[in-house]
């Protein structure tokens, strides 16, 4: 290990990981998200590995990731749906870029790229977040029929976004987007796939398939179940966080580590220096809690993580300067789970991996 920081991240996992799901799933087409840099694995690592593993569509919040994709040599489909109100619509069209269409003024904005442009079209069944709300899917499927027609656009997908509030609610925004469906085909409207399930859903609610599922955490071996562990899903975690111990201290009983001294040591120890903080994803609220591996022993947090640095109380172990520190990674490795670092900092993994700050050298292997 050459670099200060490190996440190493396994592209083989991701791919065997997209191959295990889409064999789960078992739909036509199968979409997978690479967002917000893959979830902090690297959107063009992680796009590539899926793909090879048998993903037949990308998909991704905004254009600017979009083009990344396409800047990196990658023609596979791609979806955007997240656009603000001044996006450039006719560079997305130019480049192949599909986009999720949430409004009638929005299809407008589109159809006026000067192009043929794919497009699916998002309903809103419940989340309360962006697509099209009941009253104005009429509208909106008369307008898409309309220029389907005249070649201003390609209807290639309708969907939605479920809740995950619970299987109750996820089954009720299913009879509301089937209600779409209906509606959209009554109007002409017969897009290529639908979709609108997640990993979550696409695991274990079947009836939320349609034609494609749009998997994100799952790529990456992570659960977004609490009663399933990754191994349990037969995922392999693809990411795994280290460094290496930057300094090592022998203090007396009583002294403090880190700011505030939420930790003074009991009696004569070694504080370990660790050199990562929360300017690079680790989160302030675990401190104190936090757990890591060093020289493949386990350990916690001591004390307040800092912006660059935390100390780790180690007690009599024989640690030294350079010895290699792991915050989570694949567990059956020994290393932390990312799960017990969201359980510590009271939040969920998909938010461990993706706050990885841009100090952490990415390495795939």
């Amino acid at each position: 290990m050459s670099e200060l920081r490190e996440a190493v991240i396994d592209a083989g996992a991701i791919e065997r990981n997209t191959r295990e799901l889409r064999r789960l799933a078992h739909t036509r087409e199968f979409i997978a998200v690479v967002k917000a840099d893959g979830y902090g694995h690297g959107a063009v690592t992680a796009a590539r590995a899926a793909l090879a593993g048998g993903a037949t569509r990308l998909g991704v919040a905004d254009l600017a990731e979009a083009h990344e994709l396409r800047g990196a040599g990658i023609d596979a489909p791609v979806i955007a749906w997240l656009h603000g109100p001044d996006a450039d619509f006719a560079r997305a069209a130019a480049a192949g870029v599909e986009l999720g269409v949430s409004s009638v003024a929005q299809l407008q904005r589109v159809a006026a790229a000067g192009r043929e442009v794919g497009v699916h079209l998002k309903l809103e069944t419940g989340l309360g977040r962006n697509g099209a709300a009941p009253d104005e899917w009429e509208a909106l499927f008369d307008l898409a029929a309309d220029l389907q027609a005249r070649g201003a656009i390609r209807v290639e997908g309708l969907f939605s976004h479920l809740s995950g509030t619970s299987p109750d609610d996820d089954r009720a925004q299913v009879r509301v987007f089937e209600h779409g469906i209906a509606r959209a085909a009554a109007r002409g409207v017969r897009p290529v796939i639908r979709h609108l399930a997640a990993t979550a859903a696409a695991i274990t609610l079947p009836e939320t398939r349609f034609d494609a599922v749009r998997v994100g955490i799952g790529l990456y071996g992570l659960s977004p179940l609490h009663d399933l562990t990754s191994a349990g899903l037969r995922l392999t975690p693809a990411m795994t966080l280290r460094t290496r111990v930057a300094a090592v201290r022998r203090v007396a009983a009583g002294h403090g580590a880190s700011y505030g001294y939420l930790h003074r040591a009991e009696r004569e120890t070694t504080f370990a220096l660790v050199p990562l903080g929360y300017a690079d994803g680790i989160p302030r609220q675990a401190s104190g809690r936090g757990p890591v591996t060093i020289g493949g022993r386990r350990f916690t947090v001591a004390g307040r993580i800092a912006m660059d640095q935390f100390v780790v109380d180690v007690g009599d172990a024989p640690v030294a300067v350079g010895d290699e520190v792991v915050l989570f990674g694949d567990p059956a490795t020994g290393a932390p789970a990312v799960e017990e670092w969201a359980a510590a900092a009271d939040t969920i993994n998909y938010e461990i991996v993706t706050r990885i700050g841009n100090r952490v050298v990415r390495t795939e292997v």
